[in-house]
């Protein structure tokens, strides 16, 4: 608990009140739409609609480690090559920063730019004048819970600093146009830390989401004035930064198991990325009195209701059964698109038959064993037959406008209990 002081509103200025801007044509308004920083890093100038728009300010949030301070310290790299830039950094040094931005240049001193210039300050006042003094195009702020205004009487990180502060560099940003990047803790939801009115004031929210267990990373967009939201970027950890993934498909799938039973490959929409994921599913006797559900990288009811409509419209027999589902590579796969491939892995590990190898599985179960139509249908289809794969189980109520890729057969199925029927044949 933290004692604020609420300063009261200042009385309303006598008088009619001033006019600071000028109303203009709609057609008189410069577009900056054409004057993006672009970014070495193709992956996060896709999540950010095309590259860095001047004046915008962007939030990015993620676990303790994920990688934050490294993805941003990489594109400040790169963008100082071609313009001025400050970092600024409340809570780590010059020498650590320094140390990670050589680890990240492949340890040459010489190959750091000159128009980088770093800062360790959390006095937002101070921040400003080192603003005004250089002029920079491209600002840092690593983390906004560690900056704070001299004029308020609570502390760094409290509700009023973080939204005070971001709506000071909100009207920097705007003023000057230049571009602001902000660092955000996240609570144990997962959630950005401070008011939800932080993300209503920045222009971009992106989260930096991975499991510390796994290499991959996933930078996902969930606001973006300038740009697709739910949009999203693949990198790879590795020890020289963040690598992006041209083909994270193949790489989800780089380490699967062909033949084996409780193995599905889905298709799913990451933002206008179609992904192949490997969906995995295990039944066991259970030894317990109540059988175990366990759900990772899908959504925990999802999984009651797929094993509900099993039970009850495929005739399945899994109220003595323990069912694990899992996405393989530490992804979080939440779109109703993957609820066929995790109905068939679960019941391929039942009835112990696999999969054939050559097959991706697309389609939404309803309560009563039908199969649903998803969205952009001709994507998937795509990414499926650019990986290799000959057949795809799809909803027959489907309406396909173009045909599907050449070498793939699509097969219509219009229930669970037939698309089990099509896909599950003792051999």
């Amino acid at each position: 608990m933290v004692a604020e002081v609420v300063a009261p509103a200042s009385p309303r200025a006598a008088g009619r009140p001033k006019a600071r801007s000028t109303p203009r044509r709609l057609s008189e308004v410069d577009s900056a739409a054409g004057d993006r920083l672009t970014l070495a890093l193709g992956e996060f100038s896709r999540v950010l609609g095309g590259g860095i728009v001047p004046g915008s300010v962007v939030l990015i949030g993620g676990d303790p480690g994920i990688g934050k301070s490294t993805l941003l310290l990489q594109m400040a790299l790169s963008v100082a090559d071609r313009r001025k830039v400050l970092y600024v950094s409340g809570e780590e040094s010059e020498a650590q920063i320094k140390a990670r931005a050589l680890r990240l240049s492949g340890g040459e001193v010489g190959r750091l730019p000159e128009e980088l210039y770093l800062v360790t300050e959390t006095d937002l006042e101070a921040i400003l004048a080192h603003i005004e003094m250089m002029a920079p195009d491209l600002v840092v702020i690593d983390s906004i819970q560690t900056v704070y205004l001299p004029g308020l009487g609570s502390s760094a990180g409290s509700i009023s600093q973080v939204r005070e502060c971001a709506s000071v560099l909100q009207g920097v940003a705007k003023s000057r146009n230049l571009a602001v990047f902000l660092v955000g803790h996240v609570t144990k939801e997962g959630a950005i830390a401070g008011p939800r009115v932080l993300e209503h004031i920045v222009d971009t929210v992106l989260y930096l989401e991975g499991d510390s267990f796994h290499a991959y990373r996933l930078l996902r967009s969930v606001k973006n004035r300038f740009g697709a939201t739910t949009e999203v970027g693949v990198f790879e950890m590795r020890p020289d930064g963040m690598a992006e993934v041209a083909n994270p498909s193949e790489a989800f799938l780089a380490e699967r198991a062909l033949h084996t039973p409780g193995s599905a490959i889905a298709v799913t929409m990451e933002g206008t990325r179609p992904l192949l994921v490997e969906v995995q599913g295990l039944t066991s006797p259970t030894a317990f009195g109540n059988p175990r559900r366990t759900a990772n990288g899908l959504d925990f009811n999802r999984l009651l209701l797929t094993l509900a409509v099993l039970t009850r419209r495929a005739g399945l027999r899994l109220g003595d059964q323990d069912v694990f589902a899992n996405v393989v590579g530490g992804l979080q796969v939440n779109e109703p698109a993957a609820d066929l491939a995790m109905a068939v892995a679960i019941a391929s590990s039942f009835k112990d038959l696999p999969l054939p190898a050559d097959l991706a599985v697309i389609g939404e179960v309803g309560l009563s064993g039908e199969l649903r139509a998803v969205a952009q249908l001709p994507a998937r289809l795509r990414e499926a037959a650019k990986l290799g794969f000959r057949r795809v189980l799809v909803p027959k109520t489907v309406v396909r406008s173009d045909p599907p890729p050449s070498g793939l057969d699509v097969l219509p199925v219009r229930s669970i209990a037939e698309a089990l029927s099509a896909v599950l044949q003792p051999r």
